[in-house]
């Protein structure tokens, strides 16, 4: 059960807001690209893959089949991205040992069973492949923006799952080793562009703080975009890899 109800308004803004320019991206691309190591004829699962901007991304990057599951019907009618198919994390759709690596970004907290999906990614992914999660964490938020501008929401993200309790699930599941990394990406062009976009809707931790604690923060994040430089936004989310 999604923490939001991804309904029609929650997947347009989403689309709008959330999608990021594959220009600011580059340090994801080589991250991914060094513990998945593509190959010709590889099949890589995009799950929880939303308006389907990483399964597009991963295809014309490396040339690899994007598998894109998607549970919310309102995510996946705005997903132009094929393969694309309907499944829950606890129960894929997918034929045992048939994908080469698995992708989930920012969509663990969306889970409730993270022993379910642990064991569902052994069954479907091939001896060896990776599973790589992108996803802020609870106590390692302090090079994100969004916490910096909005901290009331940090209170949300402290009951996201932690390191310790995701890395355990996937290790009781056969995924022994783990490693993790901040990776950094160009979320906005400046911090006028970061606030234009701003959108409630789009981003779970703001969907679930109170009204006035969004607007203090939309108020705080109008009046630094008023007066500071025009510099990029660089935010830098973890990238968990089991295997």
């Amino acid at each position: 059960m999604a923490l939001i109800s991804y309904d029609d308004t929650d997947a347009a803004a989403f689309a709008a807001s959330r999608e990021l320019a594959r220009g600011g991206l580059h340090r994801w691309r080589y991250a991914v690209q060094q513990h998945l190591r593509p190959r010709t004829g590889s099949t890589l699962l995009d799950l929880g893959a939303g308006t389907g901007a990483w399964a597009g991304a991963f295809a014309e990057w490396y040339g690899v089949r994007v598998l894109a599951v998607e549970p919310a019907p309102a995510m996946r009618e705005r997903c132009p991205h094929r393969p694309l198919l309907a499944g829950d994390a606890t129960a894929l759709p997918l034929a045992t040992a048939s994908l080469h690596g698995a992708w989930l970004s920012t969509m663990i907290h969306h889970v409730a069973d993270l022993d379910a999906m642990a064991r569902e990614l052994r069954r479907v992914l091939r001896p060896g492949a990776p599973v790589l999660i992108r996803s802020p964490f609870p106590g390692r938020h302090q090079r994100i923006a969004l916490f910096h501008w909005f901290p009331e929401a940090v209170r949300v993200l402290d009951a996201y799952p932690g390191l310790a309790r995701v890395r355990a699930a996937f290790a009781r599941a056969g995924f022994p080793v783990s490693t993790v990394e901040p990776v950094a990406q160009t979320t906005a062009d400046s911090l006028a562009d970061y606030a234009g976009r701003m959108d409630r809707r789009a981003h779970t931790p703001l969907q679930l703080i109170t009204d006035a604690e969004f607007a203090a923060g939309m108020a705080r994040l109008r009046a630094a975009a008023g007066t500071a430089p025009g510099g990029p936004v660089i935010d830098h989310l973890d990238l968990l890899v089991l295997r």
